[in-house]
């Protein structure tokens, strides 16, 4: 088990009451057909959008950043969402990546079919429902490393903070369930 920082723990306890850990197949399978109905897995309108976004429908923290921007997108279809929880994501539509990688560190896949990742992921969502001044600070540096340094420290212990099992766990669950 990880050792992790008494204020994430805090946090993790508050959230472990509102989400329950994935223990068998069926609960895997339930997660994940409540996720792709709920949040869809991968919609867009035409093939306009500036970003693609790989988001964890199971993580209820993602989902409400997932759910704000798509409010902010309002149907203009700037952001492809593609929830890497879904039952049919499949990483040959997503740049390669697979769920092990996107469940890491925030992707984000370009029209040219580049990968973003960390901050530079968030700045270009943000920029694309018009709310790029909240990240346009970590374009400077050395606050855009100090900016991914942070994330770094959130993608690594998210899973447990948010009452979910660790990721050796999940992916485990995931390919016995396959």
């Amino acid at each position: 088990m990880h050792l992790i920082p008494k204020p994430l723990h805090f946090a993790g306890q508050i959230l472990r009451t509102r989400h329950r850990s994935l223990t068998t197949c069926s609960s895997l399978r339930e997660s994940l057909d409540a996720s792709s109905k709920s949040a869809g897995t991968a919609q867009s309108s035409g093939n306009d959008w500036e970003i693609k976004m790989l988001y964890d429908g199971g993580c209820p923290l993602c989902m409400r950043e997932v759910n704000m921007l798509k409010r902010r997108d309002e149907g203009k279809g700037k952001i492809y969402f593609v929830d890497i929880d879904a039952p049919d994501y499949r990483p040959e539509d997503n740049a390669g990546i697979t769920y092990e990688q996107a469940m890491e560190s925030i992707h984000g896949i370009l029209p040219d079919n580049r990968v973003v990742t960390n901050v530079e992921v968030f700045r270009r969502l943000y920029d694309a429902v018009g709310l790029g001044w909240v990240y346009a600070i970590t374009r400077v540096q050395p606050i855009g490393r100090l900016a991914d340094w942070v994330y770094g420290i959130w993608a690594k212990y998210r899973l447990p903070i948010t009452g979910r099992p660790d990721l050796e766990v999940v992916l485990q669950e995931k390919k016995t369930c396959k």
